[in-house]
């Protein structure tokens, strides 16, 4: 079981109204240095398909993708032990701190992507932001529960 650290920071400016987060970056995401970069992950194309964008590839059109619909990206967790990118493996964990995020945005409701997401936020962070989190189903290749499809029609909330 390996012990990471968080590497790259929260995605967010001042007009961002709502948070999405995950628990930790994957393998993939942090050698691409930037969230949800594995290329069988379906959440840039759920983005892509609620706000009837094309579907971004560089981490620049991510970007600008999230900045235009006011979304800020960020993991509830800075720190942890993992094996691999398995969310069900994870120990140890040491969660972010939202305080300088929420007072320099204007977030209005925060959503998890996944059940661990969901409760390692509900159980850590709750407490200190008092602000319910609601959870999303992961857009995680490992989710085969649920299909574009569904994660578009679940992922449509989120549309402010």
């Amino acid at each position: 079981m390996e012990q990471i650290t968080h590497e790259f920071s929260p995605y967010y400016n001042i007009d961002s109204k709502i948070l999405i987060l995950g628990t930790i970056p994957s393998i993939q995401s942090r050698k691409n240095g930037f969230y949800y970069g594995h290329p069988q992950n379906r959440f840039w194309k759920v983005l892509a398909c609620i706000y009837q964008e094309d579907i971004p590839n560089t981490v620049q059109e991510k970007k600008c993708l999230l900045k235009k619909h006011h979304i800020a990206l960020w993991d509830v967790l800075a720190s942890c032990s993992i094996e691999g990118s398995s969310d069900q493996s994870i120990c140890n964990p040491v969660c972010n701190d939202f305080s300088f995020l929420l007072k320099n945005s204007s977030i209005e409701k925060i959503y998890t992507t996944g059940q661990k997401a969901y409760q390692l936020y509900q159980k850590y962070c709750y407490p200190k932001t008092k602000i319910e989190a609601i959870l999303l189903p992961s857009t995680s290749p490992a989710n085969a529960a649920f299909s574009l499809d569904q994660l578009v029609r679940i992922y449509s909330q989120i549309l402010i």
